[in-house]
């Protein structure tokens, strides 16, 4: 803040404080005899032209007071910081740290445990899940089932493997996935294609063998998506002879996943959260395994 600002402040400050002294001590007597009646009426209300009561006056005074202390010694006038020098981010960081060392001491001891057998700690999956919903509910909701575009995490299908150690990494380093465009390669079949990989959730792969796109799914999807069409978590290609679509399972969804791609990505956690709280946080999604066995 510049000095003029900050000398701008100062004055405006103090002036209305000392503004309202002036007045209040103007207005504690009055040339009046006690409870005479002033000569203004208003809608036929008289009023009595009486000074404050002396407890109310001193009450004042001792708020004016109260006033200049805090201006002394908190930052409340420009650039003076104050006697105490205090700072809001001083103050954010002593309670963040308490909270930490907190935090640490509950967890003690957690870290020592497999994720598994913390999935059924009802104490550490209660942790858990309050850093999921400060941390994750945004994208995969509250309950966790997610929506669309984002992950059901509640149900037996993973992307990208759903044990303790693929959990963890996905969490810690985050996915891009990369599904390309097939707008070039497929042309004129798009909308045979797009029926194909539908009817895969419904009759498999082998039901599907004497169809026409079966050939061309082999050549340009398989890779990926492997030759039976169960997908491959090594590379994140979904499951596509299951019921379970990311990014909805209608006609019109599925064209618009192959014709333009999708490159979904799951942000690195490794900077906004501690191991501690990685480590929880696996052993509540692991929990909702426990519920489906």
């Amino acid at each position: 803040m510049t000095s003029f600002w900050s000398a701008w402040i100062i004055v405006l400050t103090l002036g209305s404080i000392f503004g309202y002294v002036w007045l209040l001590m103007a207005n504690r007597k009055t040339d009046t005899a006690p409870n005479e009646v002033k000569h203004h009426v208003f809608d036929g209300i008289e009023e009595y032209d009486n000074p404050l009561p002396m407890w109310w006056f001193y009450l004042f005074i001792v708020c004016v007071v109260a006033a200049l202390a805090y201006l002394a010694w908190y930052p409340g006038l420009g650039n003076f910081k104050g006697l105490g020098n205090w700072t809001s981010t001083q103050q954010h960081e002593e309670r963040v740290a308490a909270k930490e060392a907190n935090f640490q001491k509950h967890v003690e001891g957690f870290m020592a445990i497999s994720p598994e057998e913390l999935a059924k700690d009802f104490k550490a999956v209660k942790m858990g899940e309050r850093i999921f919903k400060s941390n994750c509910a945004v994208c995969h909701g509250s309950d966790a089932r997610g929506s669309f575009a984002f992950p059901n995490l509640t149900d037996n299908d993973w992307l990208y493997g759903g044990d303790a150690e693929s959990i963890k990494k996905t969490i810690t380093d985050g996915r891009i996935a990369l599904m390309p465009s097939w707008s070039m390669q497929l042309g004129d079949d798009m909308d045979n294609m797009v029926t194909f990989v539908r009817n895969l959730s419904v009759e498999g792969m082998e039901g599907q063998k004497s169809d026409p796109m079966y050939n061309k799914f082999q050549q340009i999807c398989s890779s990926c998506h492997g030759v039976d069409g169960k997908g491959m978590q090594a590379s994140g290609a979904p499951n596509l002879t299951d019921d379970i679509w990311l990014y909805g399972g209608e006609h019109h969804d599925v064209k618009l996943t192959i014709q333009k791609g999708r490159n979904g990505q799951m942000p690195a956690h490794k900077d906004l959260l501690s191991e501690e709280r990685i480590h929880l946080l696996t052993a509540f999604i692991l929990s909702f395994q426990n519920s489906l066995d």
